[in-house]
């Protein structure tokens, strides 16, 4: 049985034959699969807290694929797309991948490569998921420390020694080192090459004034 944790694949398409034969398909390499025949339902009620990716068709009656497409990236939901179509052009392929499609296939779609295409996104999407993780984790942590400790911190990146520190900030040496154990422990990190790394990542995200 597959837990409810497990990567989840939703499914859009109006031809009902066709949901049903892909959710099988899907279902052999051990992916769950949630089934839509209204754009528009998903859009209003799909998790969008679940790993795994989205398949879409393109041609739908009402709301097109490429409409939802650009829904969704305009909602920021993160889950990699996978444009389905019977009728591709280049033009569509290209705008579906300016819009942030993940793949674009024609159908009768390949199963091979409609799997290795899921496979792939649901890879990509877990690792996006675990780095955006540990980037909240980094600014909640950075957050913790003093204003002292941050200059302590920027000092330190900028490869300063304690003593040097000391002299920049009036302070001792063995008062920079309390600062440095503290912010070590704040930051939950136990070395130098984290700190800078962390540091970097972290200046990195701030936007420009």
């Amino acid at each position: 049985m597959s837990s409810p944790l497990s990567p989840l694949i939703h499914l859009i398409d109006d031809d009902e034959a066709v949901r049903s034969g892909l959710a099988l398909l899907i279902g052999t390499v051990g992916l769950r699969v949630q089934t839509w025949a209204d754009p528009q339902a998903f859009l209003r009620d799909f998790d969008r807290q679940s790993i795994g990716a989205i398949v879409l068709d393109v041609r739908m009656p009402g709301t097109s694929g490429l409409t939802v497409l650009d829904t969704l990236v305009s909602q920021g939901v993160d889950q990699p797309v996978i444009m389905l179509t019977g009728h591709g052009t280049v033009d569509m392929c290209r705008r579906a991948f300016k819009s942030g499609a993940a793949e674009f296939l024609e159908k009768p779609v390949d199963d091979e490569r409609l799997l290795e295409a899921l496979q792939s996104a649901v890879r990509q999407h877990v690792k996006s998921r675990e780095r955006n993780q540990a980037d909240r984790q980094t600014r909640a942590h950075f957050a913790q420390l003093s204003d002292r400790e941050r200059e302590v911190l920027g000092l330190i990146v900028a490869g300063l020694t304690n003593k040097e520190i000391g002299r920049a900030l009036t302070v001792s040496p063995r008062t920079v080192e309390t600062h440095r154990a503290n912010l070590f422990a704040k930051l939950e990190i136990d070395n130098l090459a984290q700190l800078v790394r962390q540091y970097a990542a972290l200046v990195d995200e701030r936007p420009s004034s």
